[in-house]
């Protein structure tokens, strides 16, 4: 139905979708998460061509809308968006909102319009409201108005830009149950949320989005429960990650120290925590594996899970199979047990990395 071809969309001091590529199969409910600011709401913005991209294709059923001189209200017509502001007309009634676009740019007479939004209204429960005007309403109400609105072009995809985001808590619910109903209904939409729970409820795919590109695109089973790749597992997991990279047995440990500090703090994690770290990283990397690697390459990530309370620290080297727990250091290893509550290794074979070892450390 609808294939996106190496998109990319650039502004002056900014470049949010770099290379997007996927197909957009008829039927389907894709929802868009990933971090702030890669590009999630631009994405719908170019496939609706209110910000055509700067480069690549839209092809939509064999159609490249994309193309020099196309109309982009055609395109328009046949995607629908749907905003987390409403954008309704303020001067305008609830039922002049939804008969606008169809009059004005289809040239539907007033009597079908009006027909066709009152039925509208009544499919997203405000039929009751078709005389209010837009400061009469509540947030949720308003953004199922801008909902009805969408419809009433009878667009083959609807693009939702943080439907729910802008709403009292007391009002997402509603919205939900509306969006929850199309999805049903067979129509064809992608929801850019920030909502977990609503995106594995509705969703049959979902597109994880990362630097200007769909990094990952799966389904919701796969995604929320066994996500399979890196970047992916750290959002759904609410990850926060410090990264090191050791290749001198001259390393700088004590800046490290600071960095750890600092990462406890932004993450509010005690200073008891930030020693725990620093200790383990300290006494096994510096104190039991240098001592082994002549030419060492070693990876230390820490993760800290707010969903879980829990910290991770995963190190992984080079060299010939070395499990730390047989070294000969018995004070280090010690006192490394000391400091995490367990420790695994594991014999690997990832580009420069041979081994793995994998610390987990409680908050308390």
């Amino acid at each position: 139905m609808l294939e996106l071809i190496h998109l990319r969309k650039e502004f002056e001091t900014v470049t949010p979708l770099k290379d997007v590529n996927a197909v957009i199969n008829r039927g389907d409910v894709i929802s868009v998460i990933g971090p702030s600011g890669t590009g999630k709401s631009t994405l719908l913005r170019c496939m609706n061509l209110i910000d055509p991209p700067t480069d690549g294709k839209i092809i939509f059923d064999g159609e490249e809308i994309t193309a020099p001189g196309y109309d982009a209200s055609m395109a328009r017509r046949r995607i629908g968006m749907v905003f987390q502001s409403f954008n309704l007309f303020g001067h305008l009634t609830v039922i002049e909102n939804i008969m606008f676009s169809p009059v004005e740019t289809l040239g539907t007479g007033r009597q079908e319009a009006y027909d066709n939004a009152l039925r509208l209204l009544k499919q997203v429960g405000l039929a009751d409201r078709a005389l209010s005007y837009p400061d009469e309403l509540s947030g949720g109400q308003k953004q199922r108005v801008a909902i009805a609105r969408a419809l009433a072009m009878d667009p083959e995809v609807i693009l939702f830009d943080e439907p729910t985001s802008a709403l009292d808590p007391s009002l997402v619910g509603e919205v939900e149950a509306v969006i929850r109903d199309l999805a049903m209904s067979g129509k064809t939409m992608l929801i850019v949320t920030h909502d977990m729970r609503f995106s594995r409820s509705i969703c049959n795919r979902v597109f994880f989005m990362d630097e200007g590109v769909i990094y990952d695109d799966d389904v919701p089973e796969v995604i929320f429960d066994d996500p399979r790749k890196e970047k992916t597992r750290r959002f759904i997991h609410q990850l926060k990650v410090l990264e090191m990279l050791i290749e001198s047995d001259t390393y700088d440990f004590l800046g490290d120290g600071a960095d750890i500090d600092r990462y406890c703090r932004k993450n509010q994690l005690s200073p008891r925590h930030a020693n725990r770290i620093r200790s383990a990283i300290e006494e096994l990397v510096k104190q039991i594996l240098l001592p082994q690697l002549s030419s060492p390459k070693v990876s230390v990530v820490v993760e800290y899970s707010e969903k879980e309370d829990r910290t991770t620290i995963t190190v992984k080297y080079n060299g010939p199979a070395f499990d730390p727990n047989d070294t000969k250091n018995d004070i280090a290893l010690a006192m490394l047990k000391n400091a995490v509550g367990s420790i695994s290794y594991e014999r690997i074979n990832e580009g420069d990395y041979s081994n793995r070892v994998v610390m987990e450390l409680s908050l308390y």
